[in-house]
């Protein structure tokens, strides 16, 4: 809401966030009419950020998502996951920081 987004919904996938985790967290998200962009924000403490990483490339190309993704990771092998993220061929958005995350997704929810 900071920077003038308002939320669509809340999924916590827990700390065994596997590919079909994800998906079906992404096949919930989607059957929202309202939704225009998704955000995934991950700690990597437990769960390892390459292999959430691989969960978000693989449920994206299940569901084909039809609207921007931005995903924020810090974390254990946060900087494989991030490589792994931007090497996909997947048109996802990168962020470092929370309040760039929000940025990120609030204007890719609004077109820009």
């Amino acid at each position: 809401k900071l920077f003038g987004g308002e939320p669509a919904n809340f999924l916590d996938v827990g700390g065994g966030a596997t590919a079909e985790k994800v998906t079906e967290a992404f096949k919930i998200m989607l059957k929202n009419p309202g939704l225009k962009a998704i955000l995934v924000n991950i700690f990597g403490g437990i769960m390892r950020c390459d292999v959430i990483a691989e969960g978000v490339i693989t449920a994206s190309k299940a569901v084909q998502l039809g609207v921007p993704l931005v995903v924020r990771m810090k974390g254990t092998n946060e900087e494989i996951g991030k490589k792994m993220l931007a090497d996909s061929g997947l048109p996802i958005i990168s962020a470092d920081t929370m309040e760039e995350a929000a940025q990120k997704v609030v204007a890719a929810a609004n077109g820009k």
